[in-house]
Order: structure tokens, then C-alpha cells, then sequence
């Protein structure tokens, strides 16, 4: 099975500070992957280099072989830590506006899901409480039939109560060859879901390790382990 995603020495310096720190590691297809770490550790800077909102100082990323542009974005599915749609269009408008855009978005996948959170099509993001409004992102975020997932902490801003519909629409919603990376730093309420991990910390990857393997040879869960770690 061929990586989608490679980084051989990648680093990313603001000034004097590097954000990401000579980083290499590869990710398979049909994963679900945590990027974990405290604020500050580098994980959306990683997120951002790989849709191309940034460039890297030196080394590289290669999503299915290729450099980050226009040909990875047609099989890259994102989800920003912030908004980025307009409040005053609607559900519906939004639902066109993807559909324009993407040729591997499914109207019915992302109607569904609406129907299913009682979501009304045609209210205004506006409107919406912020915890609603993150639902609506990341339905149109799984919505795609992409090969790679990227999520910037997309449960940062929920209720706790809605976290595990959140993660059941990651789940369900995406195909089993795609690959899924979920940055976040609330261990605990995502790792259920998760088949691997990669730890940052202050730009550098300390860990990478299957999560049976960490329950087996460490003999605690993840949460336990990050824990550990990072002193939290």
C-alpha cells in the first residue's frame, strides 16, 4: 500500500523561530491519524503547508507523489481551525458552492447529514450558534470523496455532547483507501477512533507509533501516554 503523504526533512521557520523542526515521517492510505501536541507545537502550521497556505523553508511534502498545489487540492479535503465561509449564505447556497467547485463532492452525503442533525438547508450561517456552524463545516468538509482528510481541530469548539456525533460523521463518511489526519490536543474524546499517531512537540515529531502498538508495549491508552509526555 503506497504513502499518501510523505515529509523528508521538512522545516518551517518564522524569523529565528523554526514552527517545524527538520520533521520526517510517511503516512499510509486507509488510516485515521492523530497530530497531537500542545498549542504552540506546530500542528497547523503542518496542516497549513500541506494545502499550500504556506511553503516550507527547506525539505518537502508530497501528497500522492506530488509538491502541494492545484493538483493535491482536488484530493485534499480540508477543515481549518477557523472559518473561512461568508455568514450570510446559506446552507443550501454553501451545499451549490462546493459542488461547483469540487467534481468529488455528493450533494445527497451532505443533505443527509443535515437531515440527521435537523439542520434547516436554508438558515443563514448567521444565524447558527458556533457550535452548529462548526457542524456545517464539517459536513461539507466529509461530504467530498477525497483520498486525504485534513482536519484542524474539529471538535475544538463543540459541546462535549456533540463530539461523538462529530466523530461517528468522520467515521462514517469517508472511504476506507482515504486517509484522515485529525489534529487536536483533546486525546481523550478522539482516540477511540484513531489507528496511529504522531507527536509534536516545539516543532519536532517525538513520537510515531500505531495505537495497539502503544497499549501493548506501554501498556496505557494514548491520553495516558500524551500525558506523560507532556507533563499536562
Amino acid at each position: 500500500m503506497s504513502n499518501i503523504l510523505e515529509c523528508n526533512d521538512l522545516t518551517k521557520a518564522f524569523s529565528a523561530k523554526k514552527a517545524l523542526n527538520n520533521i520526517r515521517f510517511s503516512i499510509p492510505r486507509g488510516k485515521i491519524v492523530g497530530l497531537l501536541g500542545p498549542n504552540g507545537s506546530g500542528k497547523s502550521t503542518f496542516i497549513k503547508l500541506c494545502n499550500e497556505l504556506l511553503t516550507p523553508t527547506s525539505g518537502e511534502i508530497l501528497i500522492s507523489g506530488k509538491n502541494p498545489g492545484i493538483e493535491t487540492k482536488k484530493i485534499v479535503s480540508y477543515l481549518p481551525e477557523r472559518t473561512y465561509l461568508n455568514d450570510w449564505m446559506k446552507v443550501s447556497q454553501l451545499i451549490r458552492f462546493f459542488q461547483d467547485f469540487y467534481s468529488d463532492f455528493d450533494p445527497e452525503k451532505a443533505y443527509d447529514m443535515l437531515s440527521r442533525l435537523n439542520i434547516d438547508p436554508n438558515d443563514m450561517l448567521k444565524t447558527m450558534s458556533k457550535g452548529t456552524n462548526e457542524k456545517v463545516q464539517l459536513i461539507l468538509v466529509m461530504s467530498r470523496n477525497a483520498e486525504l482528510y485534513l482536519l484542524d481541530e474539529p471538535i475544538g469548539g463543540v459541546d462535549p455532547a456533540a463530539r461523538d456525533y462529530i466523530l461517528d460523521t468522520i467515521l462514517n463518511n469517508y472511504n476506507e483507501n482515504a486517509t484522515i489526519i485529525i489534529s487536536t490536543h483533546l486525546i481523550a474524546d478522539i482516540e477511540k477512533i484513531l489507528d496511529y499517531v504522531i507527536f509534536l512537540k516545539d516543532g519536532e515529531v517525538i513520537l510515531t507509533k500505531g495505537v495497539d502498538e502503544i497499549r501493548e508495549e506501554n501498556g496505557k491508552s494514548v491520553d495516558s501516554l500524551f500525558r506523560e509526555v507532556f507533563k499536562c
